[in-house]
């Protein structure tokens, strides 16, 4: 039985009042939801602050990106794999489909990064999906099949049980748009298949989770589907109430 997972990727968001308040109405709310493995990542700059904030919850914290070398060294503006231990982080979202388009980083990178990431503990919430122009044009499995394929041959099958997977349509990040939860189930399904091609005691065990317009109403009949295991929460993870009424829906 996988268990929920919900996670907040707060994005380029934040200011340390909008942050304590943000934490203080998810902490007095968060003893309601039972069952689900739930995190938040702030931006870099403000993890250690976060972590200050939610002592002793059960709210874990991650990270949104980190740098592909595995050491730390002369690379101006990156962050190791080893400083976000160092600021126990639990989760790092890696190839969010923002970094693969604003900043050109190809599966290869991504690969490189997940690889990175589990060999220092810390476990990868690796982001999947197509754009609009791909799913339109057919090519959506193929695309993703690409995406996981790059980490299947650089870490294997059997490192899926230490990753997370994040679909996330494109055309439905940030534009009020979502997948129906028919359309979501669809593609967790063919993920889940794909891996099960290696090996189907790794794929039933692999949490996937939905990112892409997720809300409170919305996100009952998304986690409700077989193969949806949870969310990568955008928005959403900004309002206190909409992302405990999220974990919450995940707990049903």
């Amino acid at each position: 039985m996988r268990k929920p997972f919900v996670a907040g990727n707060w994005k380029m968001h934040g200011s340390r009042e909008s942050i304590s308040n943000l934490l203080n109405g998810l902490s007095a709310q968060v003893d309601a939801v039972k069952g689900v493995d739930i995190a938040v990542c702030p931006p870099a700059l403000y993890i250690d602050f976060v972590q200050s904030q939610l002592q002793g919850s059960v709210i874990s914290v991650g990270a949104q990106n980190m740098a592909e070398e595995p050491v730390q060294g002369a690379f101006t503006g990156e962050v190791s794999v080893e400083m976000l231990k160092d600021m126990n982080c639990s989760y790092v979202i890696l190839g969010h489909s923002e970094r693969r388009s604003l900043y050109g980083e190809t599966d290869a990178q991504v690969a490189t990064k997940v690889q990175v990431a589990l060999d220092a503990g810390v476990t990868p919430i690796l982001c999947v999906g197509e754009t609009l122009a791909e799913r339109e044009s057919g090519v959506m499995e193929s695309v993703i099949a690409t995406q996981l394929d790059a980490v299947l041959e650089k870490s294997g099958i059997a490192a899926f049980e230490r990753i997370v997977i994040a679909y996330e349509p494109v055309w439905a990040i940030g534009t009020g748009v979502t997948a129906t939860p028919e359309q979501a189930q669809e593609v967790h399904a063919f993920i889940r298949g794909k891996l099960a091609q290696a090996d189907a005691a790794v794929a039933e065990k692999v949490i996937i989770q939905y990112g892409g317009s997720v809300k409170p109403d919305n996100a009952v009949e998304l986690f409700g589907q077989p193969d949806i295991d949870g969310g990568l929460i955008g928005g959403a993870s900004l309002n206190a109430d909409d992302f405990m009424a999220i974990c919450k829906a995940a707990s049903k």
